[in-house]
């Protein structure tokens, strides 16, 4: 027997046909793969009849593609131009930036936001605190990830599958400086990833830049992934150790802040 999704607790559309448009949307987005007409159905609770029609029509604008051969759906041309124009618009620098400044005054050190590209992180935000140095991670900067403590919150958030591919040899690790990460090789960064996931925050010592050190937490989206990582960097003989896990705790907050901005799914 068949159960279907329950839908009790969600008030009753005045515009069903757009309601379920944007269900069968969010669905095949959540989604590995694409998905058969009749799964759609079922996944949702809605008349095949009713799916195949709707299909029909976000196939004609794009936003779905038939897979003739496979007799499945996934995601058009147009859905990838809205993710395109969502990009461009940067609504996680511009959600962001506020947060930061608030974290910033409310803890006196420099923060940014920083999202996965490749292997690297990309700053997209910087909020300097008053009266400290000069960071290397300005906006438009890209470090490589598994050095950096926003990087390592984003990499400890994937499955360990996607981590392993996208560190596939010892020529994926690289270093910055003189002093050599102790993260130079596969197995290493999964044993640190381990202790991230565990403890719930990331930390970087000196890896970037020697004698500073940071601090950083995962945004995550509606399914749990890495969206990005807000961090804070500071001198480490400022910031005791023992006093990192209540400023991971401030840290954590605003990135749970703006996970639920995006519509995400707080740690």
């Amino acid at each position: 027997m068949t159960i279907q999704p329950s839908t009790q607790g969600r008030a009753a559309s005045k515009v069903p046909a757009a309601e379920n448009t944007l269900r069968i949307l969010k669905l095949l987005a959540s989604r590995r793969g694409p998905m058969a007409a009749s799964n759609i159905a079922t996944a949702l609770g809605l008349p095949r009849s009713s799916v195949y029609h709707l299909l029909g029509v976000m196939e004609a604008n794009g936003f779905v593609l038939h897979l003739h051969e496979e007799q499945r759906y996934g995601l058009g041309i147009s859905a990838f131009e809205l993710s395109s124009a969502y990009s461009r618009q940067e609504p996680l620098s511009r959600l962001g930036r506020p947060m930061l400044a608030a974290l910033v005054d409310a803890i006196g050190e420099s923060a940014h936001l920083a999202v996965l590209h490749g292997r690297d992180v990309l700053y997209i935000v910087e909020e300097r605190a008053k009266n400290r140095p000069s960071l290397v991670t300005d906006v438009g900067v890209r470090l490589p990830s598994h050095l950096t403590a926003s990087g390592r919150a984003i990499l400890a958030a994937l499955p360990k599958s996607q981590v392993r591919a996208l560190y596939p040899n010892a020529a994926a690790f690289t270093a910055r400086h003189e002093m050599e990460s102790p993260i130079m090789k596969y197995s290493a960064l999964s044993s640190h990833l381990d202790q991230v996931r565990q403890r719930g925050y990331a930390t970087e010592h000196g890896e970037v830049t020697p004698g500073f050190g940071s601090v950083a937490a995962a945004v995550t989206d509606h399914l749990g992934w890495p969206t990005a990582a807000v961090a804070v960097t500071f001198l480490e003989d400022k910031v005791p150790v023992e006093e990192w896990p209540a400023l991971a705790a401030r840290i954590q907050k605003t990135a749970d802040e703006l996970s639920i901005r995006i519509h995400g799914r707080p740690s």
